[in-house]
């Protein structure tokens, strides 16, 4: 087993990174083997995505099939990358980089490079897979494993500063990438939650699997000495239907902050073209839950759809489980943003030491203009936690045909609540019960709801008067329509109640906002209902 300084010293490769300007702490610490240095620059992978793209696809052979699928659950679970190893433990930078195992659930080799300047141009080195930068049981059959078979994915660890880092570095992480091209990061609350991803490509498309590319390799760029706040990594997204670059600018603030530019080219047509793909789950909240389906009163990653549009529009769009999968389009031209968050963050309503209460919003901001297009949301019914059964993306208007491609730039925010929030009262709870009125026969079929706001705008409403309830739906009957002030005394808090008759047994689309005069007071709720 090589030790932290006696790769540095074998064949004068000490020597070999100093006339490549690569400091020895930066990409050979603690005994990371490194391949010869290759010519690196973004333009360069952007032109060979597209190379690749003209080419059919050709999978990557199978590394060692017997072997990862004797890595299961449990084995993969005993296999830890020990942080003496990792990239950039003594700097330069803040963040230590670590690396995920191969296993039976993650069998696409992923190459991780380092990249460092020279007179101006980049090179970049392999970091090539040893079983010894890891951690694992005698007869763990990882150690079966290839010499240079490669990694699963990464994680950037928190700030291994002693006056910066709030939590101990070899511990905690703040950004994963694992599996596909699927990443998450933390939020102010320090909790992983949903995911994002490169791309997601034909989601629920009846007839059609949905393919799911990969980010095959990744390229870390030194931080300079002076960078405590932010890494840069590139990568090269390959899949049967698509190649592409990605560029991520990460930042450790209060918050976690992408900038992400990402160049795409189509190899085959593809009939749902899911950019900047968001994935979550939501069981059940205070809306619907059925009787003793689970002790806990809430269990979701997230509960609403919010979108800022190009005529800035503010929409709350409540998750639903349903009963079979559904796909919703909200078209728009030039939109300002959207994202999948979780607003509830009160531990009440969850009663669970996996803090639900904690999990991050993560809001999607443009840069540029994305023309037109819609923001998609796909629910499937699940009846467990450990599904991820909400996907939302951005879907150009142009359909997506071999031989196109894509340039677009965004920013991704990791919040605890959204980044930009709207000057109206903001929708925090739907709930959904039996119509008619108390004391009375119930009518069959019909539903109540109660939809609650809060905000300063509500705040500004005078005594004695009540906002207007403004209210529509594609079918069906409204009646007992009003607002009222919710009766705990907190100020700009109201709710807006109606019961509900449907028409047929599809799924029908209500749209209600709260005003006063000619003053819009809230967002807009948008709600699927599907009749009984």
């Amino acid at each position: 087993m090589l030790d932290r300084r006696s790769f540095l010293a074998a064949g004068g490769a000490a020597a070999a990174l100093a006339a490549l300007g690569l400091p020895e702490e930066a990409l050979a610490a603690n005994g990371l083997q490194l391949s010869q240095p290759t010519p690196f620059s973004f333009d360069a992978l952007v032109a060979q995505a597209k190379a690749l793209a003209a080419k059919p696809y050709a999978a990557p052979a199978p590394l060692a099939p017997e072997v990862l699928e004797r890595i299961d659950y449990d084995a993969h679970g005993k296999i830890k990358f020990d942080p003496a190893n990792a990239l950039f433990r003594d700097g330069p930078g803040a963040f230590p980089v670590t690396f995920f195992h191969l296993g039976r659930f993650f069998q696409t080799p992923v190459r991780m490079n380092v990249l460092e300047n020279t007179d101006g141009d980049a090179f970049a080195r392999e970091v090539l897979y040893s079983p010894s930068y890891f951690s694992m049981p005698p007869d763990s059959p990882a150690r079966s494993l290839p010499p240079g078979a490669g990694f699963a994915g990464f994680r950037l660890q928190e700030s291994r500063l002693g006056d910066q880092g709030k939590l101990d570095w070899q511990k905690n992480d703040w950004v994963a990438f694992l599996g596909a091209s699927y990443f998450r990061a933390i939020g102010e609350l320090y909790q992983y939650g949903l995911s994002a991803r490169g791309i997601a490509l034909d989601v629920a498309v009846p007839d059609r699997p949905e393919e799911f590319p990969n980010f095959t390799r990744f390229y870390f760029e030194t931080p300079a000495a002076s960078n405590t706040t932010s890494m840069t990594v590139y990568a090269l997204l390959e899949g049967p239907s698509v190649t592409g670059v990605f560029k991520f600018v990460m930042q450790r603030t209060k918050a976690v902050i992408m900038d992400i530019d990402a160049r795409l080219f189509m190899r085959k047509d593809v009939a749902r073209l899911g950019l900047v793909p968001l994935t979550s789950m939501y069981w059940y909240s205070e809306t619907i839950k059925p009787t003793a389906i689970d002790w806990r009163p809430e269990v979701h990653d997230s509960d609403g759809l919010a979108i800022w549009n190009g005529a800035g529009e503010r929409i709350w769009r409540p998750l639903n489980n349903p009963t079979q999968t559904r796909a919703s389009a909200f078209a728009d031209t030039r939109p300002r943003g959207f994202g999948l968050l979780q607003r509830d963050r009160a531990f009440d309503h969850y009663q669970d030491g996996v803090n639900y209460e904690k999990r991050p919003s993560l809001w999607i901001e443009p840069l540029g203009d994305w023309g037109e297009g819609s923001v998609q949301l796909i629910e499937i019914p699940t009846d467990d936690e450990i599904h991820d059964n909400i996907v939302a993306f951005w879907v150009p208007k142009a359909d997506a045909k071999a031989g196109s491609s894509y340039s677009l730039q965004y920013r991704l925010h990791w919040t605890d609540q959204e980044p930009f929030p709207s000057p109206l009262a903001r929708c925090v709870a739907t709930r959904i019960g039996r119509g008619g009125q108390p004391g009375q026969p119930r009518p069959q079929g019909v539903r109540k709801f109660m939809v609650e706001f809060i905000g300063q705008p509500l705040t500004t409403v005078p005594f004695g008067v009540k906002p207007e309830v403004v209210l529509t739906a594609a079918k069906g009957k409204f009646s007992y329509v009003f607002a009222e002030a919710v009766p705990n005394g907190v100020p700009g808090h109201w709710r807006a109640q109606f019961d509900f008759t449907p028409e047929g047994n599809e799924p029908i689309d209500m749209r209600l906002y709260l005003k006063n005069g000619d003053q819009t007071l809230t967002e807009t709720w948008l709600y699927q209902y599907q009749p009984s």
